[in-house]
């Protein structure tokens, strides 16, 4: 059982890995291979339990579903078989249908699955800055590609 005093204790919790997260990140760009990165792996585990606390409480009818979660519904059911960059109207604005790798392979050549997503496009055709941002805090997993042993 959560509560929204779990969530708003992720959210006080993310803040300040949030700022390593992004020290981290900005220390190590331009290298290759395995990293130790606690930083942004500390910050990721926490995005994801703060989503899988809203998940619950938003199923529970204890917090209500965002515009993203209703349009993407929406989207999906309608354009189930959309492809990937595949752009399509829904109320007067476009949404760009989006893939990301969500689990490799061991050898991680492999992608074994894939998460799906809608974009919305502004009037430059570019993803809406606000509209992404939420998409990566409600499905945080999504941006976390695994390496498993399928």
């Amino acid at each position: 059982m959560h509560s929204i005093d779990d969530l708003k204790r992720l959210n006080a919790q993310i803040i300040p890995l949030k700022t390593l997260a992004d020290r981290e990140l900005i220390s190590i760009y331009g290298l290759t291979g395995m990293l130790y990165t606690p930083h942004i792996d500390d910050y990721m585990t926490a995005c994801i339990e703060r989503a899988g606390i809203a998940c619950y409480l938003k199923s529970n009818g204890l917090m209500p579903l965002s515009q993203v979660e209703v349009i993407s519904t929406a989207l999906d059911s309608l354009h189930s078989r959309a492809r990937s960059k595949a752009i399509v109207e829904y109320k007067g604005n476009n949404y760009q249908r989006n893939f990301t790798p969500l689990k490799l392979s061991k050898s991680g050549k492999i992608v074994r699955k894939w998460a799906k997503f809608w974009l919305l496009q502004s009037a430059d055709g570019h993803a809406e800055p606000n509209w992404q941002n939420q998409v990566k805090e409600i499905w945080p997993q999504y941006f976390v590609t695994r390496m498993d042993n399928i």
